[in-house]
């Protein structure tokens, strides 16, 4: 899970969404909890007869997501799905709130998290929102063996909602590992060759790569107190990836 810059939506869509969320409002119940029932049966229907709404949803989720249309909680498999961040059995009203949308994969969406939404004792929620929070406030990453550790209590719940480390997902960011080092030095053979157009190939090759998160640890933990001792068994790697061109490149 890497850090994601959502971008504000532009008219007809956001006037669409304006007036579905207002539709969901005016419907009532007999009481609070009958008006909720009643306004996520309406969110539903809303929500399954729109397909035209969901397909532009998910091509604007797909502008800012990492790589080819990662899934922005595990960043491994496309993102097929429009996941509701706060569940729409939850927050009906939040049903086509554009703040409130995620790219996920099938997985991500409908066999790990699902409705699951918990809150800390003051009402924040504990999920991480990839386009609000900074993962990496939350979460540290060991790259060797590809598993996360949790840094916070936002972080801990992260990583049980999604099942962040499977071992499908651990052993993706292993070879991910792997796979960017060998990429970076061929940069750097293309920098030492001034060849640019190979610089730009590589740098985009590592972009399209699954596990962004991976390279983003990897240029963040380049930085950090005992960065020798994280990149021990490759060193070679640490006057590449403190690159200020590299950095610009892959960060932008």
């Amino acid at each position: 899970m890497i850090r994601l810059h959502r971008p504000e939506l532009t008219d007809p869509l956001a006037d669409q969404l304006a007036t579905l969320t207002r539709t969901i409002g005016r419907t009532t119940g007999s009481g609070r909890q009958s008006r909720l029932a009643a306004q996520v049966v309406e969110a539903r229907r809303l929500w399954r007869g729109r397909p035209l709404v969901r397909t532009r949803l998910r091509e604007s989720l797909e502008s800012f997501a990492s790589g080819r249309s990662r899934c922005m909680y595990c960043g491994d498999n496309q993102g097929t799905d429009i996941d509701h961040y706060e569940p729409l059995a939850k927050a009906p009203l939040r049903t086509f709130v554009w703040l409130n949308h995620l790219l996920a994969c099938s997985g991500c969406n409908s066999r790990y998290k699902r409705d699951a939404f918990p809150r800390a004792g003051n009402g924040r929620p504990l999920l991480l929102d990839p386009t609000v929070d900074d993962p990496f406030d939350h979460l540290g990453l060991a790259l060797s063996i590809g598993r996360y550790t949790a840094l916070t209590d936002r972080g801990a719940a992260t990583i049980d909602i999604c099942q962040l480390n499977r071992d499908i997902l651990c052993r993706g960011r292993q070879v991910a590992y792997d796979t960017v080092t060998v990429i970076l030095e061929g940069w750097q053979q293309a920098l030492a060759a001034r060849d640019v157009r190979k610089m730009g190939n590589l740098a985009d090759t590592i972009r399209e790569q699954p596990f962004a998160d991976v390279v983003h640890a990897m240029l963040r933990y380049a930085h950090a107190p005992g960065a020798n001792r994280l990149f021990a068994d490759r060193l070679r790697l640490l006057p590449i990836l403190t690159d200020t061109q590299l950095r610009a490149t892959l960060l932008a």
